[in-house]
C-alpha cells in the first residue's frame, strides 16, 4: 500500500477525535440530536484546526441512518462512501480553482435535485473567500432561497474577505488555535499507537513549531520520524524545527547580560550558520525570555520544562531583573516585526542583537531612564496642578465682582469682533449706502434657482447663508457659519460661480459679493443706521439752525425711517437712547 502522510492517517473521524474544539463539536452534535440542522455553517479559523474534517464528520452524522449521540457509526455504507470521497450527495469543492460564476450556477442546478441516496445532499465549499464577487452573489440567491435537504459547508481561513450578505445566512463557527498541551498529547497518543519510542521535550518543541495547528505538528512529527533511528530525540527535533538548543540561548542571554556584543555576534553567526532560519530563532529567544520571568514570578507553572531548565537558566532567572527582561522582550518583538516582510533578515538580527548586549539595556541604566521618566511625568503633573488653581483662584474674583449694565454691550462687541474672520465693514457700508429694497426683492426671487444652479460643493456652502443686502454695484451675504464664511471669501471659483449665475439670472447685474457671518449682520446695521442718523443732524443744524428742536428731530426721524426702509424693506423702530 502507498505510504499516506500522518496527518492524512489520522484525520478525525469521529466529533470526539477533533482536538482542542470541544465547543464546536458538542454544540454541532446535539443540533444533530434535536433535529435542528441548519442549511448553511460557516467555519472559520487558522489552517490545521479541523475546519474540513468537521465538515465531512457533519455530512456523515446527518446522513448516517446509526447516528448515535449524533456521532456517525463510521461503518455504514454511506459512512465510508463519504470517508472515501466516493459519495454523489456529499460534494467537496476547492473554490481557490472553482471560483467563478459558472461553477457556483452550477452547483445552484443541482441543487434542485433530491438526493439520491443520502437523506442530505451537502454541498462543502473550502477557501470559500477565493470566490469572485459574482460567484457570491449567485451562492447568495441559494442561501436566501434554500432547498429541502440542501446543507451548505463554508470553510475559510480569511472570513473578513466574504460579504456580511453572506456570513449573515449561515451559522459561524469559530474554530481557534490548538493548544500546545493538546498538541502534544495528541502527537503522544500517535507515536504509541505506532509503537515508535519519544522524549517529551522532543513533543513540546514540535508541538511549539506547529503553532496551533494539528495537522503542522503531525508534518513535523512525520519529518522527525524519518529523521531519526526508531527514537525522536530533543536532539532530532530541534533539527528537524530549526530551533535553538538550550544550550545556545542560555550563552546567548548570559553574554547579552554581561554586555559582549562580539561574543553575541559570534554566537548568532553559529545559530544562522548550522542553519537556523532567523524567525524561528526569534521565536525561540521571545520564548526563553517569557521562561525567565515565569520562573522568577510563578516557577511551579514551569513543571512541565523542568527537565530542561538548566543551572545557567535558574542562575540568570536571578540575575537578571523583570525590567531587563521586558527590554530584551522589546527589542526581540521589534526584530520580528521589522524581519517579516525583510529580503535580508541577518542585518536587523544583527542590529538587535547588539541593542540586546548594549550598556543601554544594562539594569542600572534601565532603572535610572524609568526614575528619570517618572520624575518628569511628577513635575509636568505638578505644573498642571498650579495651572488649574489659578483658573480656579480666577473664576472665583470674577463671580465675586458686581456685574455693570455695560458689561453685555461689552460682551456683545468682544463677541462680534474677536472672531478668526476679519468682517468687510468699509465694503458693507458701501453696499448700505447704495442700496434699495428693489435689488435686495430681485435677488432674493432667484436664489433658489441659484442655489440649484450650482455644483453640490458649492451648492452645500450658500445654503448655509442669506442674502441680507443689495444696491447696484453690491451684495451682503451672511453665512450661518465663521468657517464657511471664511472658505466662501477665499474661493475664487466659487465667487466667479455665484456672480455668472446671478448675472445670468437677472439681466446686467452683476454685483459685488460681500461676506459677513450672521451675528455680525444686526450690530453692523446698527452702526450703519447710527453713523446715517448723526448725518442727518450735522446737515440739518446746519441749514436750519433757527427752527425749531422738535421740528427738526421729527424731520430727522423721518428721514432715518425712509432709508432703512429702502434698505431692508421693512419697517424698523429707532429707538433713542
Amino acid at each position: 500500500m502507498v505510504y499516506q502522510a500522518l496527518y492524512r492517517v489520522w484525520r478525525s473521524q469521529r466529533f470526539d477525535d477533533v482536538i482542542g474544539q470541544q465547543a464546536i463539536t458538542q454544540t454541532l452534535k446535539n443540533a444533530i440530536m434535536q433535529s435542528q440542522i441548519s442549511h448553511a455553517y460557516l467555519f472559520t479559523g487558522p489552517r490545521g484546526t479541523g475546519k474540513t474534517s468537521a465538515a465531512k464528520i457533519l455530512a456523515k452524522a446527518v446522513n448516517c441512518p446509526n447516528s448515535k449521540d449524533g456521532e456517525p457509526c463510521n461503518e455504514c455504507e454511506i459512512c465510508r462512501s463519504i470517508t472515501e470521497g466516493t459519495q454523489e450527495d456529499v460534494i467537496e469543492i476547492d473554490a481557490a480553482s472553482n471560483n467563478g460564476v459558472e461553477e457556483i450556477r452550477l452547483i445552484r442546478e443541482r441543487a434542485n435535485y433530491a438526493p439520491t441516496q443520502a437523506q442530505y445532499k451537502v454541498y462543502i465549499i473550502d477557501e470559500v473567500h477565493m470566490l469572485s464577487t459574482g460567484a457570491f452573489n449567485a451562492l447568495l440567491k441559494t442561501l436566501e432561497e434554500p432547498k429541502k435537504n440542501v446543507i451548505f459547508i463554508l470553510a475559510t481561513t480569511e472570513p473578513h474577505k466574504i460579504p456580511a450578505t453572506i456570513i449573515s445566512r449561515t451559522q459561524r463557527f469559530d474554530f481557534k488555535r490548538i493548544a500546545t498541551s493538546d498538541i502534544v498529547e495528541h502527537l503522544a497518543y500517535v507515536l504509541e499507537k505506532s509503537n515508535i519510542e519519544y522524549s517529551k521535550e522532543a513533543l513540546n518543541v514540535i508541538a511549539q513549531a506547529a503553532e496551533g495547528g494539528m495537522r503542522d505538528g503531525l508534518s513535523i512529527l512525520d519529518q522527525a520520524i524519518s529523521f531519526s533511528n526508531g527514537t525522536i530525540t530533543l536532539e532530532n527535533a530541534l533539527e528537524v524545527t530549526g530551533s535553538l538548543t538550550y544550550d545556545m540561548m542560555d550563552r546567548f542571554i548570559v553574554a547579552c547580560k554581561q554586555e559582549e556584543p562580539a561574543t553575541c555576534l559570534q554566537l548568532l553567526d553559529e545559530m544562522l550558520t548550522s542553519g537556523k532560519e532567523p524567525r524561528r530563532l526569534l521565536e525561540n529567544l521571545l520564548v526563553y525570555c517569557r521562561d525567565l520571568l515565569i520562573y522568577q514570578k510563578a516557577p511551579q507553572l514551569l513543571a512541565e520544562k523542568a527537565q530542561h531548565l538548566t543551572e545557567t537558566f535558574k542562575q540568570s532567572a536571578k540575575e537578571i531583573s523583570a525590567e531587563q527582561i521586558y527590554a530584551f522582550i522589546d527589542v526581540l518583538n521589534e526584530a520580528q516585526n521589522e524581519i517579516r516582510f525583510s529580503t535580508n533578515p541577518r542585518i536587523y538580527l544583527e542590529v538587535a542583537v547588539v541593542k540586546l548586549a548594549g550598556k543601554g539595556l544594562s539594569e542600572e541604566t534601565v532603572t535610572a531612564n524609568q526614575t528619570v521618566a517618572d520624575s518628569q511625568e511628577v513635575t509636568q503633573l505638578k505644573e498642571q496642578i498650579t495651572e488649574l488653581q489659578k483658573e480656579v483662584t480666577q473664576l472665583k474674583e470674577q463671580i465675586g465682582q458686581p456685574q455693570t449694565q455695560t458689561q453685555p454691550a461689552q460682551n456683545k462687541e468682544k463677541k462680534a469682533t474677536n472672531t478668526h474672520y476679519r468682517l468687510p465693514k468699509k465694503r458693507v457700508f458701501q453696499v448700505l449706502k447704495e442700496a434699495t429694497k428693489k435689488e435686495l426683492t430681485s435677488v432674493k426671487e432667484i436664489w433658489g434657482d441659484l442655489l440649484a444652479s450650482l455644483s453640490v460643493t458649492q451648492k452645500a456652502m450658500l445654503s448655509a447663508s442669506h442674502p441680507k443686502a443689495a444696491s447696484p454695484n453690491g451684495l451682503v451675504i451672511a453665512f450661518d457659519y465663521e468657517i464657511i464664511c471664511k472658505k466662501a471669501a477665499n474661493d475664487q471659483e466659487f465667487i466667479a460661480a455665484v456672480q455668472n449665475n446671478i448675472s445670468r439670472m437677472i439681466s446686467g447685474y452683476k454685483p459685488d459679493l460681500v461676506y459677513i457671518t450672521e451675528e455680525s449682520w444686526p450690530i453692523l446695521r446698527q452702526e450703519f443706521l447710527s453713523g446715517q442718523e448723526e448725518t442727518v443732524n450735522e446737515s440739518e443744524l446746519t441749514e436750519n439752525e433757527t427752527e425749531g428742536t422738535e421740528e427738526t428731530e421729527a424731520k430727522e426721524e423721518g428721514l432715518v425711517v425712509s432709508k432703512a426702509q429702502d434698505l431692508f424693506g421693512e419697517l424698523i423702530t429707532v429707538k433713542e437712547d
